[in-house]
C-alpha cells in the first residue's frame, strides 16, 4: 500500500451540506409562517343560507375583525379596543368619504355581546351601515337570484 501524493497541493472544497440543511429548515419555517402572516387574523364566521357573494380582498371596503380570543383587527391589522372609536371616526368622517359601510367579521364562537359593542361604537363614529360577514353553509348555494354567481338565474333570464 503506497500513499500517493498529489503534485497540485492541498485542495479545499467547502462542505455545503450544513448550509443546505439550514436553508431547508428556513424554507419550511417560512412556508408555515407566511400564510398566517398574510391572513391577518383567523376567524371562522357563522354559517348561513342565501349569503350574497362579497369579494374578500377589496381595497375600498373597511373590515373590522374579531377573532375567537377577542382580539380586534381593522383591515387585518391588530388594533387595541381603545383605538377602535378614533380609527373609525378618522376613516368615516373624512371629507372625501362617501361609503359609510363597515363589514364586521367575527368568529362564530365569540360572545355576541362583543359584536354588539363594536356595532355601537361604529354607529357613534360615522358608520351608517354595518354588514356582518358569514360563510355559506357547506353544500348549499344561495337561492336568491343575483346573490351568487352559482345562484339560479333570475326569472325571465335576468336581461
Amino acid at each position: 500500500m503506497a500513499i500517493s501524493a498529489s503534485s497540485s497541493g492541498v485542495q479545499s472544497t467547502p462542505n455545503v451540506t450544513p448550509m443546505i440543511d439550514v436553508m431547508l429548515v428556513l424554507l419550511i419555517i417560512f412556508m408555515v409562517v407566511t400564510p398566517a402572516l398574510l391572513a391577518g387574523f383567523n376567524a371562522t364566521p357563522p354559517e348561513a343560507q342565501n349569503i350574497k357573494d362579497h369579494p374578500e380582498d377589496s381595497n375600498t371596503d373597511q373590515v373590522l375583525g374579531i377573532d375567537v380570543d377577542g382580539n380586534y383587527y381593522f383591515n387585518k391589522k391588530l388594533i387595541k379596543y381603545e383605538d377602535i372609536a378614533p380609527t373609525l371616526n378618522a376613516v368615516y368622517n373624512a371629507p372625501d368619504r362617501d361609503d359609510k359601510v363597515l363589514y364586521i367579521k367575527a368568529d362564530k364562537n365569540l360572545d355576541y355581546g362583543k359584536v354588539l359593542d363594536v356595532e355601537d361604537i361604529a354607529a357613534k363614529n360615522g358608520v351608517v351601515v354595518v354588514a356582518l360577514i358569514g360563510d355559506q353553509k357547506p353544500n348549499t348555494v344561495s337561492t336568491v337570484p343575483g346573490d351568487s354567481k352559482d345562484a339560479p338565474p333570475a326569472p325571465g333570464g335576468g336581461n
